[in-house]
C-alpha cells in the first residue's frame, strides 16, 4: 500500500520511535514521536485511516474484525536498505474508533549516537569492563536503551541477554526476550530463568518494582555486568528510588558501580547529542556529596556552560537543561 510505505519511509527519515494513528472529531491525525517530542505528520480521512489500519493489521497478523479490544501484532519490513521491525498496538474508544501505535525497532548499527562530552563515553566503557550494576536514568526518549546496547556491544566476545518491555532495538548478536505478563513472564521471572543461560552481560529494560530490583541485585552479585534503567529525576535520585523499592545503601555499596542520568540536547549546528551526569561509586556513597541545589552534579552545570561558551549549544539550551 503506497500510503503505508510513505508513512514508514518518512518516519525512518526523521528517526521516529513511534507512529500514532489517532481519531479526532473530524479526521485521523498521524503523529511521529521523535525522542522527546511529538510531530504532527498529516491528517487522514476516516476512509483513508480505515484502509491503512486494515493493511497494517493484516500484515501484523491481527484480527481485522476486532476494533475495540486491545490487540498486539508484529511485522518485519525493509524500507529502502533499512530493515525495520515493527510492533503494533491497537485499541478502540467508546465510539468504536480504533487507534494504533506502531513502534519502530531499528538495528543497532543504524542508530547514530553523538556525545556532547566524548570523555564521558570513554568513562562508561571503562566501568562496563567490570562486573556489577550500572543504572541509567533520564526521561523517555533520552537514549538510555541505545547507550546500554552500545556499551554492551563494545564488550567483545561477551554473551549479552536483553530483557525488555518492549524490545526497542534489534541486535542479532544479543539474546533478546520480551516481557509478557499474560504468560507470567515478568522481569524478575525472566531474570531468574536467564541466569541458566550463563550470559556475561544483562540488559534489563527497566527496574519497576521490588521483585525486579531484587532480581537485578542478585544477578549483579553473582558476577554479571547488569545494565538497567530506573525512573529518577537525577543520578542521585536513583539511590532514593531504590531505597523506596527496599534496596539498602549497604546492599548497593557492594554492587553498584555507577549511575548515569542523561538528556538529548539540541546542537546549535544540527542534530542532537547526549550529555551524561555520571556519578561513580565512591561519590555516590560519600558523606561529602557534591550534589547541587538542582539535584545535579557540579560537572553537569560546568559542561553546559563550557559547551554554550564553545558555541555547541545555545545559552537558552544550557538554561533549559540546567535542572536536568
Amino acid at each position: 500500500m503506497e500510503l503505508a510505505t510513505k508513512l514508514l519511509t518518512d518516519a525512518v527519515a526523521v528517526s521516529a520511535l513511534d507512529i500514532l494513528l489517532l481519531p479526532t472529531k473530524t479526521c485521523y491525525q498521524v503523529k511521529y514521536f521523535i525522542r522527546d517530542h511529538y510531530l504532527v505528520q498529516s491528517e487522514l480521512t476516516f476512509e483513508q485511516a480505515q484502509k491503512l489500519l486494515a493493511f497494517f493489521k493484516f500484515k501484523a497478523d491481527m484480527m481485522l474484525s476486532e476494533h475495540r479490544r486491545p490487540q498486539l501484532g508484529a511485522w518485519q519490513q525493509k524500507i529502502g536498505e533499512q530493515p525495520l521491525y515493527l510492533r503494533f498496538s491497537t485499541v478502540g474508544d467508546f465510539l468504536g474508533r480504533e487507534s494504533m501505535v506502531i513502534r519502530l525497532i531499528y538495528p543497532l548499527k543504524s542508530i547514530k549516537y553523538h556525545y556532547l562530552v566524548p570523555e564521558q563515553w570513554a568513562l562508561l566503557e571503562q566501568v562496563c569492563q567490570k562486573r556489577g550494576l550500572v543504572i541509567f536514568a533520564g526521561p523517555m526518549g533520552s537514549g538510555k536503551t541505545t547507550a546500554m546496547y552500545q556499551l554492551a556491544k563494545a564488550q567483545k566476545q561477551q554473551q549479552v541477554m536483553c530483557i525488555e518491555d518492549p524490545i526497542e532495538i534489534r541486535e542479532d548478536s544479543f539474546l533478546q526476550v520480551q516481557v509478557n505478563p499474560k504468560a507470567q513472564m515478568d522481569y524478575s521471572t525472566l531474570l531468574k530463568a536467564a541466569l541458566r543461560h550463563h550470559p556475561d552481560i544483562f540488559i534489563v529494560g527497566e527496574i519497576r518494582d521490588q521483585k525486579t530490583a531484587r532480581a537485578v541485585l542478585t544477578a549483579a552479585l553473582s558476577g554479571h555486568l547488569v545494565l538497567s534503567t530506573l525512573h529518577a529525576t537525577s543520578a542521585y535520585g536513583v539511590i532514593e528510588r531504590l531505597a523506596d523499592l527496599g534496596i539498602t545503601r549497604s546492599e548497593l555499596k557492594s554492587v553498584l558501580q555507577l549511575v548515569s542520568y542523561q538528556r538529548l540536547l539540541p546542537l546549535k549546528s544540527k542534530g542532537q547529542a547526549v550529555l551524561f551526569d555520571i556519578i561513580q561509586q565512591a561519590e555516590l556513597f560519600s558523606e561529602n556529596v557534591k550534589q547541587e541545589n538542582n539535584g545535579m552534579s557540579a560537572d553537569w552545570g560546568r559542561y553546559l556552560e563550557q559547551n554554550a561558551t564553545k558555541g555547541k549549544i545555545t545559552i537558552a539550551t544550557a538554561k533549559k537543561f540546567a535542572h536536568g
